[in-house]
């Protein structure tokens, strides 16, 4: 059995003779595979019991085949897994997103995995394959999808009088004073470095009719006058006290964060989990979930999670076996239930459930998964920072992101 969780680059060094290479296999012949699976399912005890189960169900069909499913926390993933794939010392495959996919693909530390759908690509969402096709070949399994709207807390827009809960970006900067006046902010924003964009900025900025990069991906874009009004649109709220205090900074969580409390009153990138936990702190009957809003377009955020074949995989044939029947749909259904997330393949019935189910699965024919070059990660990494700076209002909406698209033209002229 591999060795749970990946360490500092100290305890690597130290395992890479008792864990690597050809001798990495279980006494009898069998085939050992390791994934790196991440929170998807939001309750921990029922994400163990969960993926527990599905390692014994594989290995009740596979008896050539010692799976062990290994779970990693979100902090710090992208450093650990780049550690693990440049030590020779990691998973054989991993759960990653598009941009992710991209990203270990350029620089050779992924494997093809086409061989893993080979008997039921049609099944699979177009989209959810192309996002992750690379030079006509296919290097993530998609898994689930993942789907985010708009959810709101009733009872503070009915409390300032708001008898309309806002559906356009007009509506949201009409109904802040009034909310403000009762010490609420009418939308929620995390800018924490540890916050993705696609869940923050990107949004607005396709809402805005905008995007980060150009379409062929070797310029930024977001600098332009559509980001400049995503980001002034952030500003204006601000002014307005439509954003909470602590905007710059804070974490996307609902539990223990303003949202919970009833001190914001909506959010427009909403995951079913979080929907539910808004339910569950102010009242069922005090939150529903809407369509996307709109600004110059109607967009939301949803991308597949994906499992990839990493470069160090010692038994591709047995790891892509597992990644098969992970995707599969006895196994998808399950998941999609566990996780609130949506089948990534026709041949999956989305979660049978109420209307915040029924909302999320039709938002999804709004959602974009994100842009996929092989610098996406680096450059998000330099535009937080700079919209950070004109939250705190240290910058204009126009410098912060000249700014950034600076920073990020020299990241790409250097290759990332």
């Amino acid at each position: 059995m591999r060795v749970r969780g990946l360490a500092v680059a100290a305890a690597v060094a130290l395992t890479v003779t008792a864990c690597g290479g050809s001798d990495d296999t279980a006494g009898g012949g069998s085939a050992e595979v390791t994934v790196w699976m991440y929170p998807v399912i939001p309750d921990q005890d029922t994400s163990i019991e969960f993926w527990d189960q599905v390692e014994a169900d594989f290995e009740a069909e596979h008896d050539d085949i010692d799976l062990t499913i290994e779970l990693q926390p979100w902090e710090g993933r992208d450093e650990k897994i780049a550690t693990a794939i440049a030590s020779g010392q990691g998973p054989d495959l991993v759960l990653l997103t598009p941009d992710q996919t991209l990203q270990y693909q350029v620089t050779g530390g992924l494997k093809p995995v086409d061989a893993a759908v080979e008997d039921s690509r049609d099944a699979y969402l177009p989209a959810a394959l192309d996002v992750v096709t690379f030079e006509d070949e296919l290097y993530g399994v998609p898994i689930y999808h993942t789907s985010t709207t708009t959810a709101y807390n009733t009872a503070a827009f009915e409390a300032a009088g708001i008898t309309e809960l806002p559906t356009t970006w007009e509506d949201v900067l009409a109904a802040a004073p009034a909310l403000a006046a009762n010490g609420v902010a009418v939308m929620d924003y995390s800018g924490s470095p540890e916050m993705t964009l696609n869940l923050s900025f990107y949004p607005l900025l396709w809402q805005a009719g905008g995007s980060v990069f150009t379409e062929d991906g070797s310029d930024v874009a977001f600098d332009g006058p559509e980001g400049v009004a995503a980001l002034q649109f952030l500003l204006d709220l601000q002014e307005l006290g439509g954003l909470p205090a602590d905007a710059a900074t804070k974490p996307n969580a609902v539990e223990g964060g303003p949202v919970g409390a009833g001190t914001v009153a909506m959010g427009y990138a909403m995951a079913k989990f979080e929907i539910e936990q808004m339910q569950a702190a102010l009242g069922e009957e005090n939150v529903v979930a809407g369509a996307p809003l709109t600004g110059e377009e109607q967009v939301s955020f949803g991308i597949p999670g994906v499992l990839a074949l990493t470069s160090i995989s010692d038994d591709d044939d047995a790891a892509l076996s597992v990644a098969e029947y992970i995707s599969s749909p006895d196994v998808a259904v399950g998941l999609n239930e566990a996780a609130g997330t949506f089948p990534a393949r026709s041949d999956v019935e989305p979660p049978a459930g109420d209307e915040v189910v029924q909302t999320l699965n039709d938002a999804l024919q709004y959602s974009r998964p994100g842009e996929v070059t092989p610098t996406a990660r680096q450059v998000m990494a330099v535009l937080s920072s700079q919209l950070q700076a004109a939250l705190q209002g240290s910058k204009s909406a126009e410098d912060a992101l000249a700014d950034a698209a600076q920073e990020a033209r020299d990241l790409i002229a250097r290759g990332g």
